[in-house]
């Protein structure tokens, strides 16, 4: 299954690198796990309770609650109370901000432009071939 995304490229900035790379890191620190990233993924698919999560990754509820801590921190998860247990969710804004950050970084090249950004044209002859 293959989807394709219009990234908004970050444009001239008023903040400096320095204070863009501040902001970044964190956020890509939160998502720097093997275990994070499948949690993720997880959450991607539709939002889950603790429970769900530890059986579908066979972690304990103690280490499913602490890769989701720093995941909550940096505003790439919500948790919604219901009932005696707490709902995790995907925020897809929040993960939005370093996917737009990666790709105006690797936009800044012509290979990296080609591998992650569609021109106009090239996005015209790949809506032909569908």
């Amino acid at each position: 299954m293959r989807k394709e995304l219009d990234v908004l490229l970050l444009g001239g900035n008023e903040l400096s690198s320095r204070e863009l790379a501040r902001r970044l890191v964190p956020k890509l620190r939160a998502l720097a796990d093997e275990n994070r990233v499948v949690l993720a993924l997880l959450l991607a698919e539709r939002p889950r309770t603790v429970k769900e999560l530890q059986e579908a990754t066979g972690l304990s509820q103690t280490l499913i609650s602490h890769h989701l801590r720093p995941l909550r921190e940096q505003g790439l998860v919500k948790v919604m109370p219901r009932g005696r247990s707490n709902i995790y969710d995907l925020c897809c804004e929040e993960l939005g901000t370093p996917v737009r950050w990666l790709a105006s970084l690797a936009a800044l090249t012509p290979e990296g432009a080609q591998a992650c950004c569609l021109s106009e044209e090239d996005e015209e002859n790949s809506t032909d071939v569908r």
